[in-house]
């Protein structure tokens, strides 16, 4: 029985929040454990996830909610947090306004890996993505797919696999907290050293064949992106090295001015 940590980091996020919380508690699936990190939030959203906590114990969903509400250093503290108190078989990231996309998309990934395992646990397991808009709704698929066999230097072609759809074993994970020099691309960064970690350990990567999150469109690297781009770059350089990086960046250039 795979359990999985769902992460929650919010902060002031009480108008986009609920749906996120309703679409983790929908889970058919009992071996949840969803951490919610709150940046002491002044906008109700503390309260809300207290509410959820208690709805999740009425109903007996099986889920293990734990709830943690205090001022950090950004979104990627959060995340360590968060990180750190995970004790389930994968984590994964669900942050304020992003869903999952069926009452039975953790069940399904279980039964997956289950199926498949060899007796070890896959180090990554990635799928689809679709991105949804401000009210939850269907706005298109993500422009990047993940390729079948995946591992860390696919990430040289961009980031592959959103961020939402990428679930870590949880020991391999806290062995590469987010670094926190980044501010806006610890993400990219972490899912490099991820699979590179998995690469040393000789573990392997799983493609999901299904869409196993829905991300809310415009967040905080798409509010920043000239700044993300260039954090972006230093990332790659540290991970393929300079030639490398000019290189591929310049055939993202070539690219979109041959398909205007």
């Amino acid at each position: 029985m795979i359990k999985i940590s769902v992460i929650t980091c919010t902060y002031n996020a009480a108008g986009v929040l609920q749906r996120t919380l309703d679409s983790v508690m929908g889970q058919g699936w009992e071996h949840i454990e969803h951490i919610i990190v709150d940046g002491a939030s002044k906008d109700g959203t503390t309260e809300m996830c207290e509410r959820y906590k208690t709805c999740n114990g009425e109903r007996q969903t099986g889920h293990v909610v734990r709830i943690v509400s205090e001022p950090d250093r950004g979104l990627y503290d959060a995340m360590n947090k968060g990180l750190m108190l995970a004790t389930g078989d994968y984590v994964v990231y669900l942050n304020a306004g992003d869903t999952l996309p069926s009452e039975d998309t953790l069940e399904n990934i279980s039964n997956y890996v289950n199926e498949r395992s060899d007796g070890r646990l896959p180090a990554v397991l990635y799928g689809d993505t679709d991105i949804v808009d401000g009210n939850g709704e269907y706005v298109r698929g993500r422009r990047l797919s993940p390729p079948e066999n995946l591992n860390w230097k696919s990430f040289r072609h961009g980031m592959l696999v959103c961020h939402q759809a990428f679930y870590a074993r949880t020991d391999i994970a806290q062995a590469e907290p987010y670094d926190l020099r980044y501010r806006l691309s610890a993400d990219v960064d972490w899912c490099i050293r991820v699979m590179k970690r998995a690469d040393r350990e000789g573990l392997g990567l799983l493609r999901l064949r299904e869409v196993v999150a829905n991300y809310l469109e415009g967040g905080m690297s798409r509010r920043n992106h000239r700044a993300s781009l260039f954090e972006r770059f230093s990332v790659m350089r540290r991970h393929y090295g300079l030639l490398s990086t000019v290189g591929m960046h310049l055939w993202f250039v070539l690219r979109a001015v041959l398909k205007k």
